[in-house]
């Protein structure tokens, strides 16, 4: 929270303890048998763990282990080698200092001296307010940088001392204080002797967090790591600046040369989207701490803030700068995440205190309707877009859907906090201006929502994944949104790792555009959630698993901020650990696919999963209803579903059990505890479910659904080679006939590929044209071939499904 190394595989880091950047550039020298030997020509093996990093190296006798080390409390860091050589081994660490505040702040002129009695470098400015250190009890010999008119050396060294045989470890420890030197002092020597019961400490922070919220077991075990992973990644957000507060940051890449470490500074937006995951797994306290950090500096006239530089408080920063309230999503974002964050944990008090905050929200929003009370951007902040050719617009799609759900959530808010003809007039004009959104942004054209409205309130009939972010609050007719999914579907609006912001169809469209055609993983979550919520499960799933696998691969553990549109490869200008995208894989899971939804006030849980057909099992633990806790473990078996609840703590629970299933499944019964118990059905175009609504009156509880003609079709989606081109297999749409005897699957795939699909409960299937069905009792793989041609490109196919008729 206090502190950060950035780097490599190859082991070169730069240090900073926020807001001081201390050096760059730092990297191992193995001086063995009269050789001085790079570190990073050995690195072999990375070992990650969510308190630290190793890199092992190799030589031909020897082997150090480099763990890089960051408390979790603490100003600055350490660096642990463990050393096994047959032969006398000495390391040196070599580093080019670069003290100087984050970005946009500076100090000055500094100076970097060596402390024989604290074998460490000390580097320090002429006000002597900002001091670092960094060295190591057995530091000896140390190298310094110089400038003279003859000559110069940037890199600045120190030797850790000879092993002769056998093994040994040295430490490197480096902090800062903006408090002077005495403060820099104590802080080094509190590090350099406690680096074990740190290194424990954080350790079990992190199994602390995993063991406090929301727990899945799954059967899909890339996705589990990749939500386990994803928690850890969220959290290791929150940064604590000793002038500004503690609040979440967007992300982290090394500075380089520059003092911009990637995008960690505070961020509105970034908080906001990141917040729906940290409710969805029950870390309350770290939303709030998100929300009254942004809420600190709201604008006199309402506009909430979009960014906040860690070096805002050495500068005017939002007089000076043009960053401050540059966006105009970040204030209904706001709004909306404070309702969410009241519902999801009861803190009434919250909103009660932020009342007055969060009315100046709506009044900036109110300053910026049009005729038609559609919020602008065009001369009052951009919404999601900001530079490009997809820009000027008046409105975007994006914006206004914010504006309108912001409506919903502070009537809401109103309501909860006794506010009731607020409530009811903010409810009214929900209600009156969701037709009007709909209908202006839609394009009979295109059968999709548009991107914007331009500057002369026409639509810009754009197809992008923006869309989707209505979706996912549902502020969208049902039919509209699924016509609109199925084209985001299609291969030209769907890559391998995710949902570029346009197609590549598109005139503008550049696999590299930053806003016109990258993917972006928090784009691919908006998509999931969003296809989820209107009954498309499998697009949906694709880009929940497409997110959660980046988190394996890269930096491991995280999730990037950004990749090509062309090709799978991060780019090269994106942050490898960018919180959102971390929480976008937790959302899509919760929200999404197992349609998780607390109300802490009425006590009730809503649990509406659209699970894989092929998953027989998965269950979620510790999910936070008010006071109580509840365990729920789902078991799918041929002809029956069985939920097994469990609770503990005080006060009631309503749980509201509403599961999808296929058109063509009926349901027998359903019985709670061995007695029968009533349900209804509610059918869409593309499933159905099966609603169940009953109080937890009892420590553990179980229902069983018995089921006739169970029926389901499953994908599971993977990473490309890096670098490599999209080949993998879009579901575009399932449309059944109106007796549920036949299915047809759109599907589009690359021309001279075979693609499997998985089918549940095979034995419904009477034939099949367009692929092929192999045999299974409970499960079966459905092949489909996609005839070859001269030029390798996506095509669309159908596969069709006939069934006997339904008994």
């Amino acid at each position: 929270m206090r502190a950060g190394l950035f780097g490599n595989e190859s082991g070169e880091m730069e240090a900073w303890v926020y807001p001081l950047k201390i050096f760059r550039g730092f990297h191992l020298t193995f001086h063995v048998d009269g050789r001085a030997l790079p570190a990073e020509s050995l690195a072999r093996t990375l070992i990650v763990h969510a308190e630290s990093a190793t890199l092992v190296y190799a030589g031909d006798n020897f082997s150090v282990r480099e763990t890089f080390f960051v408390p979790v409390h603490e100003p600055g860091a350490m660096i642990l080698l463990d050393v096994e050589t047959e032969q006398p081994l000495e390391i040196e660490a070599g580093f080019v200092g670069d003290f100087q505040l984050e970005w946009p702040a500076a100090i000055g002129g500094t100076f970097l001296n060596w402390d024989e009695s604290q074998h460490a470098f000390v580097f320090g400015e002429e006000r002597k307010k900002f001091y670092a250190m960094v060295g190591s009890p057995s530091a000896s010999n140390p190298r310094l940088a110089y400038q003279t008119n003859y000559s110069s050396d940037n890199e600045n060294s120190m030797r850790l001392g000879v092993t002769t045989k056998g093994r040994a470890s040295k430490i490197i420890v480096l902090t800062a204080s903006t408090q002077g030197l005495a403060d820099a002092q104590a802080n080094y020597q509190r590090l350099a002797t406690s680096y074990s019961d740190l290194l424990r400490d954080s350790a079990q922070y992190y199994r602390d967090y995993l063991n406090r919220t929301l727990n899945l077991t799954l059967p899909d075990s890339q996705l589990q790591q990749a939500y386990d992973w994803s928690r850890i990644s969220t959290v290791q957000g929150l940064v604590t600046n000793p002038d500004l507060g503690t609040g979440l940051v967007a992300g982290y890449r090394t500075s380089g040369t520059s003092q911009r470490p990637g995008f960690a500074w505070f961020f509105g937006r970034d908080s906001f989207w990141t917040s729906f995951a940290l409710n969805s797994i029950g870390d309350f306290a770290t939303t709030r701490t998100a929300l009254e950090f942004i809420a600190k500096f709201q604008r006199d006239d309402g506009k909430i803030p979009h960014e906040i530089s860690q070096g805002a408080s050495f500068v005017d920063w939002f007089k000076d700068y043009p960053y401050g309230y540059a966006s105009a999503d970040a204030t209904p974002l706001y709004i909306i995440a404070t309702n969410d964050y009241v519902s999801r944990s009861g803190d009434l008090d919250f909103a009660r205190q932020k009342w007055d905050s969060l009315w100046k929200a709506y009044q900036f929003m109110r300053s910026t309707y049009d005729a038609q009370n559609f919020p602008q951007n065009f001369g009052f902040g951009h919404g999601w877009v900001e530079g490009g050719p997809l820009l000027p617009v008046k409105t975007e799609f994006y914006q206004s859907g914010l504006g309108l759900e912001a409506l919903r959530a502070l009537a809401s808010l109103a309501k909860l906090t006794g506010k009731d003809d607020v409530s009811k007039d903010l409810q009214a004009a929900f209600d009156r201006q969701k037709p009007a959104f709909n209908q202006t942004f839609w394009s009979p054209e295109k059968k999709a929502f548009a991107f914007a409205l331009d500057q002369q309130n026409r639509r810009v009939d754009e197809l992008s994944v923006l869309t989707t972010v209505p979706m996912w609050f549902g502020v969208t007719d049902e039919d509209k949104s699924q016509a609109t999914i199925q084209q985001l579907a299609d291969a030209d609006l769907q890559t391998d790792w995710g949902t570029p912001i346009i197609s590549n169809r598109s005139s503008i469209y550049n696999g590299s555009g930053y806003h016109f055609g990258s993917v972006w993983p928090l784009f691919t979550g908006w998509a999931s959630v969003g296809e989820y919520r209107y009954h498309q499960p499998l697009p949906a799933y694709t880009n929940l698993r497409s997110n959660a696998l980046l988190a394996l691969d890269g930096s491991l553990g995280h999730v990037t901020e950004v990749l090509s549109g062309d090709y799978y490869q991060p780019l090269s200008t994106g942050s490898p650990h960018q919180i959102w995208s971390a929480a976008m894989v937790i959302s899509p899971i919760l929200r999404g696919m197992l349609g998780l939804d607390v109300d802490a006030q009425s006590h009730k849980v809503t649990f509406a999963p659209h699970v894989p057909a092929d998953w027989r099992s998965f269950s979620i633990d510790n999910l936070r209803v008010g006071a109580t806790t509840l365990a729920l473990s789902y078991q799918r078996a041929p002809g029956v579903i069985t939920l097994e609840a469990k609770r503990t703590g005080s006060g009631d629970c309503i749980v509201d059990f509403n599961p999808a299933f296929s058109p063509r499944t009926s349901v027998a019964s359903v019985e709670m505890n061995g007695r029968s118990l009533p349900f209804h059905v509610a059918a869409t175009a593309s499933d159905q479910h099966v609603a169940i609504i009953f109080p937890l009156t009892q420590t553990t509880s179980a229902i069983r659904i018995h089921l006739k003609n169970d029926f389901g079709v499953s994908l599971s989606n993977k990473l490309p080679s890096l670098g490599s081109a999209s080949e993998g297999l879009r579901v575009l749409s399932e449309t059944w006939n109106p007796t549920r005897t036949q299915l047809i699957l759109s599907l589009s795939g690359l021309t001279g590929k075979a693609y499997e699909l998985f089918i549940w409960n095979p034995s419904q299937v009477a034939s099949v044209k367009g692929a092929k069905l192999a045999a299974g009792q409970n499960l079966a793989k459905l092949v489909v071939d996609f005839p070859s041609a001269d030029a390798e490109s996506y095509v669309h196919q159908d596969v069709v499904l006939n069934f006997a008729r339904p008994r």
